[in-house]
């Protein structure tokens, strides 16, 4: 696994744990926001931006969006 994969999958994993400390999860908000499971766990990983998505996890959170879904870097990555 690369070095960018593993940083993404260990942000995930932390966000998903802020959630359940919030009483949510990514499955819960999927269903609020009306997208699929699988588009929070792509926003979750980094591998696919949805802005909307973005805010709501934010916004339960209660963290800036551009501070919880900073861009993870790639120059480990060869």
């Amino acid at each position: 696994m690369y070095q960018h994969d593993q940083e993404a999958f260990a942000a995930h994993e932390r966000l998903k744990m802020a959630l359940r400390l919030k009483g949510t999860s990514l499955a819960q908000i999927a269903r609020k926001v009306g997208v699929s499971r699988t588009t929070m766990s792509l926003v979750g990983l980094r591998k696919m931006s949805v802005p909307r998505v973005e805010r709501a996890i934010a916004e339960v959170l209660d963290q800036p969006v551009d501070e919880l879904f900073s861009p993870i870097s790639r120059e480990d990555e060869q």
